[in-house]
């Protein structure tokens, strides 16, 4: 249902964009003058009015309804609900490992290898 209401609202949303820059303003707007034709300008401004408004309506219902929908979604679970039931980390219990670093760059001489090559 939200889906479907998301949609609906977005195409409102580009059409409500549309038909405002469409709209003839003081200077002409974007609809390149013209005003010839069965309707006259006032006539033509009306009903571009008329369906700006329109659109405004819808888009004006569907943000309440998905006010509405987004409450009911996380109705009785508060913040501080939320985050208190999320578990709490888990730290990884420290552990020291043997010193190696001195036993790979130094052999000791208990290791039965000789320190130095034979010479021999």
């Amino acid at each position: 249902m939200e889906n479907v209401v998301l949609v609906i609202h977005l195409i409102l949303a580009l059409s409500l964009i549309g038909a405002v820059l469409l709209q003839r303003s003081e200077g002409g707007g974007l609809t390149g003058g013209g005003g010839s034709g069965v309707m006259s300008a006032r006539g033509a401004a009306t009903a571009m009015g008329k369906v700006t408004w329109a659109l405004a309506i819808g888009f004006i219902c569907t943000s309440i309804a998905l006010t509405i929908i987004a409450a009911e979604k996380s109705a009785g679970v508060s913040v501080i609900d939320r985050l208190g039931a999320a578990p709490a980390p888990v730290e990884a219990p420290v552990t020291t490992s043997p010193d190696l670093g001195s036993d790979l760059l130094m052999p000791s001489a208990t290791d039965g290898a000789p320190l130095l090559p034979s010479g021999n």
